[in-house]
């Protein structure tokens, strides 16, 4: 058994997990929480795209936590099986290649409100602060699941 930070079923991977899930509830708290959030415009759904990319990444990260949590605590069971790794670096792949396109739109729509349009200082009620806010955790929930991805491939590599 190869012993790989971040690997399934180790305390790196439940930490990894564990901060997953609460960076994008912050992030999706951060973004739905703010005023003008709920419009019906283009940008607003490249807004809502992150916000659910975020959400299915927060249950992905959720789900793989409990599991862990299960192995590590309860019955000691051993995560390194090809076909599991294999399941979990293709999903966190996946996840984070959603998670990253809708990051770089939302910072796209933050930058286009607060430095190309002014939109921020014309409605002083929209709260690009915290849109930004969001991005930025958007981005770091990205490169914790990154390296949780990189860990699975290279402990899958490791296989063969």
């Amino acid at each position: 058994m190869k012993l790989i930070v971040g690997s399934p079923g180790t305390w790196s991977s439940m930490a990894l997990r564990v901060s997953q899930c609460v960076f994008a509830a912050a992030s999706v708290c951060a973004m739905v929480t703010t005023f003008g959030y709920s419009n019906t415009t283009q940008p607003s759904q490249l807004l809502s795209y992150m916000s659910t990319a975020l959400f299915l990444q927060f249950i992905w990260s959720l789900g793989l936590a409990c599991v862990d949590i299960f192995c590590i605590i309860r019955n000691k069971k051993d995560l390194h099986n090809p076909f599991i790794v294999t399941v979990i670096v293709i999903g966190d792949s996946i996840m984070t290649i959603l998670v990253f396109a809708g990051a770089s739109a939302s910072a796209s729509v933050t930058v286009l409100f607060t430095r190309d349009m002014n939109i921020c200082r014309v409605y002083w009620r929209l709260a690009c602060s915290q849109f930004a806010l969001s991005t930025v955790l958007a981005f770091i929930v990205c490169s914790l699941d990154a390296a949780s991805s990189f860990s699975g491939f290279w402990l899958l590599v490791s296989f063969f």
